[in-house]
């Protein structure tokens, strides 16, 4: 079996039981040491062999899978392995050869992020869905017309930012585009490194977004929150889950 595991934000007790269990049981990890805690090792037991990912291609990594076939092998990818981990042409390759594959879920840094905020990313009446994207830059390719960031801020939802603080001015530029929901007062969080030893959290706005990332002098494990339900502010009506007025299949409105 071939697990693929999400490391979570980077704090070792932020991983699952399960990927911990994982972890724990394998014979085989191979883990990505530029962006996982080597903390998150410390799970493996004495025996287990390690191969750091961070100077490995992919055909590479896939030498190791084929070189184990009888193993318990731990792809330990950070934060969670659905998002931006390059986890399906690994899947490919473990459907074509017919290898056994589970993926484990893992807490995402915009989950951190908005934890270590204090902040709820969907506010009834202020925004009720969460986009997910990055900015297009040297993996432009993968970016389709339609999901850039221009395009999503004509939205106004409740924008999180992965791998976008390369180039924080064209960031700003596109989120301020012509026809954008946003404004330069929109709330913004940024987070550096959120749940490690060297976190970093500010709030700001979209007017002094470029100016803030910048000040952070890195541009690497950055996750940026944009909208207004970020805002430090009371909520405009509370939602209707725990209404006494609002009845559902569990409580009778009363």
């Amino acid at each position: 079996m071939i697990s693929f595991v999400g490391a979570g934000p980077g704090a070792t007790d932020l991983i699952t039981i399960r990927g911990a269990d994982r972890l724990a049981r394998a014979d085989v990890v191979v883990w990505a040491g530029s962006l996982v805690a080597a903390s998150l090792v410390e799970h493996c037991r004495p025996g287990a062999v390690l191969h750091d990912s961070s100077r490995m291609a992919l055909d590479e990594v896939l030498a190791v899978f084929a070189a184990h076939p009888d193993d318990a092998v731990v792809r330990l990818h950070s934060g969670d392995p659905t998002v931006y981990s390059a986890v399906a042409e690994q899947i490919d390759w473990c459907r074509a050869n017919g290898r056994p594959f589970e993926i484990v879920p893992g807490v995402s840094s915009v989950s951190a992020t908005a934890a270590a905020a204090g902040r709820e990313l969907t506010v009834p009446g202020v925004a009720q869905t969460v986009v997910h994207t990055r900015l297009a830059r040297r993996t432009a390719a993968s970016v389709p017309d339609h999901e850039s960031v221009a395009a999503l801020a004509r939205q106004g939802a409740t924008m999180a930012l992965y791998l976008s603080a390369g180039d924080p001015e064209a960031l700003q530029r596109e989120l301020l585009c012509e026809g954008s929901a946003y404004t330069a007062a929109t709330p913004v969080v940024i987070g550096y490194k959120v749940s490690w030893p060297d976190e970093i959290v500010r709030s700001s706005t979209l007017g002094r977004l470029a100016e803030d990332v910048a000040a952070l002098g890195t541009r690497t494990s950055v996750m940026i929150l944009v909208g207004d339900a970020l805002a430090d502010a009371d909520v405009r009506a509370a939602s209707h889950v725990y209404s006494a007025s609002f009845g559902h299949a569990f409580r009778p409105a009363r």
